[in-house]
């Protein structure tokens, strides 16, 4: 709803903005023509990049997807982490559980624990005794976890993908400013009046770019260390609950029957 609710406001400001422009257009005259001559020769000064950044719904866009995605990348690298879905801390203190033949504290311990190894063992030991259907209980809790570790960072790719469609839309508005200008001219605007609309296309597509490049690469960084990780604490969650599967009852032989005398 704030995304939503600052895009209208400033599409309002877009819309004012051009409206203004369109009427600081000057009217073609012999001597405006003679003046804007005497003029063209003098160097206008520099005023930097961020001078030409048009204050536009797509700029606003931008400015809001930017602050979101440094969020997200953020909070991606500090949760994509060993130390996060295996911590050792909760490793040892499974594995002591299980040592100790304590299966009601382990499933306390484990619905209260948010590691990725606790949370895949959860269901698996409420299965219990079965282990076949604990086992099934891990693989499908493995997956529901693997799913939900990639979709937090997905958001990344989707802010990555829509950062050069945001700069192409500001492109095509920038050549529209453009050729408002030449049509309010006449035909015969001048370079400055055209580099304006030109100027504004070309800051879009900079913003694009620089909203595309670091989300994507960000993107790529996190999916591999979250395939990698969630791999190792599956390997792990099924060591563990491989600990706590009951030894195997050796098969008793029976003692051989007495040959009864005939």
């Amino acid at each position: 709803m704030v995304l939503l609710g600052g895009l209208l406001v400033a599409a309002g400001w877009m819309l004012s903005d051009t409206a203004w422009l369109g009427a600081q257009t000057p009217a073609p005259s012999v001597g405006g023509a003679a003046a804007a001559a005497a003029v063209a020769g003098e160097a206008a000064p520099s005023q930097g990049i961020l001078s030409i950044i048009p204050f536009d719904f797509v700029t606003v866009t931008i400015a809001l997807l930017s602050f979101i995605a440094v969020t997200l990348i953020v909070q991606g690298f500090i949760k994509t982490r060993a130390s996060v879905y295996m911590p050792p801390a909760s490793v040892t203190a499974i594995q002591d559980l299980i040592s100790n033949r304590q299966f009601k504290e382990l499933i306390d311990f484990t619905e209260v624990d948010q590691s990725f190894v606790s949370k895949a063992l959860n269901p698996a030991l409420k299965r219990a005794p079965s282990f076949n259907a604990m086992k099934e209980a891990l693989e499908t809790s493995v997956g529901e976890q693997t799913a939900n570790s990639f979709r937090k960072i997905e958001f990344l790719n989707i802010i990555g993908n829509l950062g050069p469609l945001l700069g192409l839309l500001g492109t095509v508005l920038g050549m529209i400013v453009a050729f408002d200008a030449m049509r309010a001219a006449g035909g015969s605007a001048n370079p400055a009046q055209l580099a304006q609309g030109i100027s504004i296309a070309l800051a879009h597509t900079f913003l694009g770019l620089a909203l595309a490049i670091p989300c994507l690469a960000a993107f790529g960084v996190l999916r591999t260390l979250t395939d990698r990780l969630t791999v190792e604490a599956a390997l792990k969650a099924e060591e563990l609950l491989l600990m706590t599967k009951p030894p195997e009852a050796k098969p008793v032989m029976s003692a051989p029957a007495l040959a009864r005398p005939q």
